[in-house]
């Protein structure tokens, strides 16, 4: 095992200088565009969006698109009208060296070059709650958890990408401001938009709820109650992040299990599994961490979360909201901190105790008068054609 290891660190070099030596003589196609979506994790998100929406206008019929993910051929990924390719392959290498157009959802990697007639549209992935980049405030010697890099490194991983941005899509004029200090990247580089990925949310109909629960096999009789929480920046180990979980399923059961099935949604970047319990069986499915979360939005008929920020877009669909926040003064002492102040500003009530949550859950208690409020300022742009607007900004020069 070391010496495969050894043996795929040596290859994955070799990589790397023959890219570097020979990505400047691969001629730019300006027809082909790849896509990458949470660095290679699948197919989703705001790369998903643009591509499918890009795949119905007449204008890129003869264009030819590139999606890098990986182990796709494991799972026998298809995606019509594209060509899949390895992550960190030699054709990745190749197409990131050859595709006019790059449209991806978070930081690439500061190895890769870019070529000055290439065209990056960074797309992110989330109105952040938790502070980014430059935002981050640190003493001077703190290291961060995982990475264990210092802070002026952090910062580094972003200048290096965001001077290779020639768009980067912000969903409503508040990232629209904190996207300017987090990622220290000047207004006229951003595109307000609102999120291609959300369209979905605006334009999907009853029969899309029902194919999705088929697809799943969730009762059609039963409404769906979604918890999808974050990682903490100090729960990790060397392959990841690990989240605890601090929720008794059984009394989740107990109190809504006559009106809600129960969908277990954790963060892509959490990599601990859990143990399946056969007595909560029929009440809680453990969705995958790679799934994309928009088709579980669309069946939830109310959303937990704590400190993600899953709860900007799921606002847009109107339905409850509830912060099950049980770590919250340790999170706020030793954590990143908040954009926003969470005891005013939340479309939900925070809870510390799953009892309470529950209880008000079952007893349909929720103020919808103030996610009215948050949808007004934070979701002012999502009318389900964001993607039309990135494309013909990015592609149509508008």
């Amino acid at each position: 095992m070391k010496i495969l290891k050894i043996l795929k660190k040596i290859i994955s070099k070799i990589i790397y200088i023959l890219y570097h030596l020979t990505y400047k003589l691969v001629p730019i196609d300006h027809k082909t565009v790849i896509f990458i979506s949470f660095h290679g994790r699948g197919y989703s998100d705001n790369p998903k969006a643009i591509y499918e929406e890009m795949k119905k206008d007449e204008r890129f019929k003869d264009y030819k698109f590139i999606w890098a993910i990986k182990h796709h051929k494991k799972v026998n990924l298809k995606i019509k009208g594209a060509k899949i390719i390895e992550y960190y392959s030699i054709p990745y290498f190749y197409y990131m060296s050859k595709a006019k157009y790059w449209i991806f959802n978070c930081k690439m990697p500061t190895y890769i070059s870019k070529k000055k007639n290439q065209i990056y549209l960074q797309t992110w992935h989330g109105t952040p709650l938790k502070r980014l980049g430059h935002d981050i405030q640190v003493d001077k010697d703190a290291t961060f958890y995982r990475s264990q890099m210092s802070a002026d490194e952090m910062y580094k991983t972003y200048d290096i990408d965001v001077a290779r941005y020639n768009y980067m899509i912000s969903p409503n004029t508040f990232c629209t401001k904190i996207f300017q200090s987090a990622f220290a990247i000047d207004q006229n580089r951003l595109i307000e938009t609102g999120y291609p990925r959300n369209d979905i949310l605006s334009n999907a109909s009853t029969e899309d709820a029902i194919a999705i629960k088929q697809m799943l096999n969730i009762p059609l009789g039963k409404k769906v109650l979604l918890y999808a929480p974050t990682w903490r920046d100090n729960q990790y180990v060397t392959k990841g992040y690990t989240f605890k979980l601090e929720a008794d399923f059984h009394k989740w059961k107990n109190i809504l299990g006559d009106e809600y099935v129960l969908l277990f949604k954790p963060h892509y970047l959490i990599i601990n599994e859990y143990k399946k319990d056969t007595s909560l069986e029929g009440f809680l499915y453990s969705i995958d961490a790679s799934v994309d979360i928009s088709s579980l939005y669309i069946i939830a008929d109310a959303l937990v979360t704590d400190y993600s920020s899953v709860f900007f877009d799921y606002a847009i669909l109107n339905r409850p909201i509830y912060f099950y926040m049980y770590d919250i003064e340790s999170y706020k002492e030793e954590l990143r901190g908040f954009y926003i102040d969470i005891y005013k500003d939340l479309p939900g009530t925070i809870y510390e105790k799953e009892e309470m949550m529950l209880d008000d859950i079952s007893n349909h208690v929720y103020n919808y008068e103030k996610l009215k409020e948050f949808n007004a300022y934070f979701n002012n742009h999502e009318d389900g054609n964001a993607s039309k607007r990135v494309i013909d900004i990015v592609f149509g020069g508008k």
